[in-house]
């Protein structure tokens, strides 16, 4: 079992949290988008307020997919400034 295996579930079952529901990879994608396509900080942030909808019931099915799509094309949102 490798190093982000064993801590995600380690951190699912410390939150209660069934692993089978989380898909690690497309989160992941998600904050390496928002890292690299609008700033660093923001990777976490946007991980954070997911993660707020989601339990509030407030994402959408497709969130995540959502957030990548406007991370990626936030460079021409801003006008071409991406810090």
């Amino acid at each position: 079992m490798n190093v982000l295996t064993e801590w995600t579930a380690l951190a699912c079952r410390e939150l209660g949290i069934d692993p089978s529901a989380v898909d690690r990879d497309a989160l992941l994608d998600l904050t390496k988008e928002v890292a690299h396509g609008v700033t660093r900080p923001a990777a976490p942030l946007t991980a954070y307020l997911l993660g707020l909808a989601q339990g509030a019931g407030t994402a959408s099915p497709d969130a995540v997919e959502r957030l990548t799509e406007l991370a990626r094309g936030w460079e021409r949102r801003a006008g071409g400034e991406t810090a």
